[in-house]
């Protein structure tokens, strides 16, 4: 039997971004479960050691693409309440364009290997918005775990719901309207503690 490939030809050689790329691909077509170095070299037709060149290990990998996942493009909204809700929405909408992407984030933040972007932003933006600092870190964590444990929730429901094993249990309608009262409920908080 002979080999397709030429074994003296180059190896491809990808790049860093070409790996992450490849990982979320794999991450959007079959689930974070399914994301494994193995698998993620055969699509890029490497061996999985030709990854650890630009990965010191899966971890790492993962802390990439959930910096990947929450690189929010800055926009000018108007100040106060209104920027940190628009910047909540944008984290939400990220998280959702991607299979298991909060899970991934959380699973990053919780281990402290990457994604604080959105924890920063959410900080700064509340002291804008009149928040002396410290409060402001510790709601831009509570705002950060909700948005997290939220999103987790309707994608679990949502995949449960593609394979059959529950019953569908909101639209997006319902779901946008219950990350909206959960927000407005975190900033109404707030605003009763200044």
């Amino acid at each position: 039997m002979t080999s397709s490939r030429n074994p003296r030809s180059a190896p491809t050689r990808h790049s860093r971004e070409d790996v992450a790329d490849a990982a979320l691909d794999i991450l959007n077509s079959f689930g974070l479960a399914d994301l494994t170095m193995r698998r993620l070299a055969q699509s890029l037709d490497v061996q999985p050691s030709a990854l650890y060149w630009h990965y010191e290990n899966k971890q790492s990998l993962l802390a990439h693409l959930a910096d990947l996942i929450v690189e929010v493009p800055l926009s000018e909204t108007s100040p106060g309440a209104d920027r940190v809700r628009a910047r909540c929405l944008a984290l939400r909408e990220r998280l959702l364009a991607y299979r298991d992407g909060a899970e991934v984030v959380a699973s990053t933040l919780a281990l402290g290997l990457g994604a604080e972007a959105p924890g920063t932003d959410l900080t700064a933006a509340l002291v804008d918005a009149g928040t002396d600092p410290e409060t402001a870190a510790r709601v831009a964590g509570v705002l950060l775990h909700f948005i997290l444990g939220q999103v987790s929730h309707e994608q679990q429901r949502a995949q449960a719901g593609s394979l059959g094993a529950a019953a569908p249990t909101g639209t997006p309608e319902s779901e946008s309207a219950e990350f909206d009262f959960g927000i407005d409920l975190i900033l109404g908080g707030l605003a009763t503690l200044r």
